[in-house]
């Protein structure tokens, strides 16, 4: 069981760690004062990855090979120059979509020394060399029918989600808010739109059900049993048997079909987290009350858990990143935009409070035990 955690926030990012007496506290700190938009801790060793988002001073990626001892910068996904005869708009708002890197939203392991890298605007960037270079994959850029991406929360499309298949590193699906989820089998060489089964409410009618033109907010696959994936849509909650290719959406989940953060357990596939909200201008828990919600047995039914969340109203947001859960499948962390941090030992039949002064959160990562 990891007994690490690593907070990426608006102005840095945290470790807290825990003690041979069950106690968390915070231990190191890095770029401090400059947003962390995403960490990754790297299987089986001890690099990791922070993505800082600098404002005018642009996007930075920080390498550490040795636990966040030291810390190096290394390269940023970049996106060629645009074709002056190139047209690219949002189709909704009209304005033009950035060739540039806006936001690293996402990163994900693949094989040795792969990474995979999801942005605003809606690029998949591939490295082989641990990110010292990447490239972008110019066949799910360059698609045509990326011109039905649109903005969701942001004014363009972006990649949020980055799925490896632990089976076939060649195997990867992306979910893009919002532009549906797409997959390849021949690591970016060839996509395929995939989504059959998802739906939407804020299409024109006929079109709800396109698949490009879904918002999943977060998508997650189970470890050991790959063909399930579990998505937290726009519009609710989806569940996979067949690795995204189709999806059932769950009819009933409790007090909300609204949310960012889903987790799965690592070796049960029937068992999901999820943080529901208030939609769409709101934004908020849903009554102001604060809680996870839990299934076992696939959808069929829910628990809601609050032993030890907030009993007085609550307006934490949880992102879609700000949830996780540890290798073993025990310990969970969440946390939110009003900077209060969570763990559960206990798969979250309680939670402790492990901080409420963050800066506002927008990732939370276990290292590797």
């Amino acid at each position: 069981m990891s007994d690490r955690l690593l907070i990426g926030t608006r102005k840095g990012l945290f470790r807290f760690q825990r003690d041979g007496g069950g106690h968390w506290g915070i231990g190191d700190t890095w770029f401090l004062g400059d947003p962390v938009s995403m960490v990754l801790a790297e299987p089986g060793g001890r690099r990791l990855h922070a993505a800082l988002a600098l404002g005018h001073f642009g996007v930075k990626m920080q390498r550490s090979e040795d636990g966040g001892a030291s810390w190096n910068e290394t390269a940023v996904p970049a996106y060629p120059e645009k074709p002056d005869e190139v047209e690219d708009k949002d189709p909704v708002r009209g304005t033009d979509v950035p060739w540039s890197t806006e936001l690293i939203w996402s990163m994900a392991a693949g094989a040795p020394g792969e990474l995979w890298c999801g942005t605003l605007p809606g690029g998949l960037f591939r490295s082989v060399d641990g990110g010292d270079s990447w490239q972008l994959i110019r066949a799910l850029w360059d698609d045509p029918r990326r011109s039905k991406w649109m903005g969701g929360g942001y004014d363009f499309a972006g990649i949020h989600s980055v799925v490896v298949d632990p089976r076939d590193p060649a195997h990867v699906t992306v979910a893009v808010s919002v532009g549906g989820v797409w997959t390849t089998h021949d690591a970016g060489i060839s996509w395929e739109l995939i989504g059959a089964g998802l739906r939407n409410d804020y299409s024109p009618p006929g079109m709800d059900k396109d698949p490009v033109t879904q918002d999943p907010h977060r998508v997650v696959q189970c470890p050991a049993a790959p063909e399930r994936m579990w998505m937290q849509h726009h519009n609710g909650i989806f569940i996979s048997d067949d690795a995204g290719v189709n999806w059932r959406e769950l009819a009933d989940p409790p007090l909300a079909k609204f949310g960012f953060a889903v987790a799965v357990h690592p070796q049960d596939p029937d068992t999901a987290w999820f943080v529901p909200a208030t939609k769409d201008e709101q934004r908020i828990p849903v009554d102001a009350r604060l809680v996870v919600t839990r299934t076992r047995d696939g959808g069929k039914s829910f628990e809601i858990l609050s032993d030890g969340l907030p009993d007085e109203p609550a307006y934490d947001l949880v992102y879609r990143h700000a949830l996780d859960i540890s290798a073993d499948g025990e310990r969970l962390a969440f946390a939110s935009t009003t900077g209060s941090l969570w763990v559960s030992e206990n798969q979250g039949d309680s939670w402790t409070c492990l901080s409420r002064h963050l800066p506002p959160v927008n990732c939370v990562c276990f290292e590797p035990g």
